[in-house]
């Protein structure tokens, strides 16, 4: 069985529709928040694998060609390099694409509506305070969700751990 030829134009409306389905997933991962992007888990994978699968015919129209998978893949991998090479040259491109750290502890203070806004629990922020030796906010100078999911914590120091006062 052999397959139809492809012309030039197919494979500029295949490249168009990767475009499309990168953008569009893009955002959806980007929608999703932060903290997901370093908890992948199992179900994640899995989810990530069917989501592949269910684009592939959106910007391979079903044809099993391989210069329509060439270039779709290619539009795939130049894509994400023109959005880095655009994200190292304007600081407000990289904050709409990856976004920005969320503070959420500032002098012992919890800032619970960054809490819900980035789908944290108390939970997920007494596990990251444990991890840096921490049992209660009042210890806490502040703690950040960084771009990359990852929750980094700066203590409050203690006067006896301060040091002798210079006078």
């Amino acid at each position: 069985m052999s397959l139809p030829p492809v012309s030039p134009s197919d494979l500029a409306v295949q490249a168009a529709k990767t475009v499309i389905v990168f953008a569009v997933i893009g955002t959806a991962l980007r929608l999703f928040g932060k903290r997901e992007a370093s908890q992948i888990n199992v179900y994640d994978l899995a989810m990530l694998m069917a989501l592949a699968n269910a684009v592939q015919n959106a910007m391979t129209a079903g044809k099993g060609n391989l210069s329509i998978g060439l270039v779709t893949s290619a539009t795939v991998v130049l894509t994400a390099w023109l959005l880095t090479r655009l994200m190292l040259r304007s600081a407000a491109a990289e904050r709409l694409i990856t976004g920005s750290p969320s503070l959420l502890i500032y002098n012992g203070r919890l800032m619970a509506d960054r809490l819900r806004r980035q789908r944290l629990t108390m939970a997920d922020l007494d596990a990251a305070l444990r991890a840096y030796g921490l049992t209660d906010l009042s210890q806490v100078r502040t703690a950040v969700l960084e771009v990359d999911g990852t929750i980094s914590v700066i203590a409050k120091v203690s006067p006896d751990e301060a040091g002798p006062e210079e006078g």
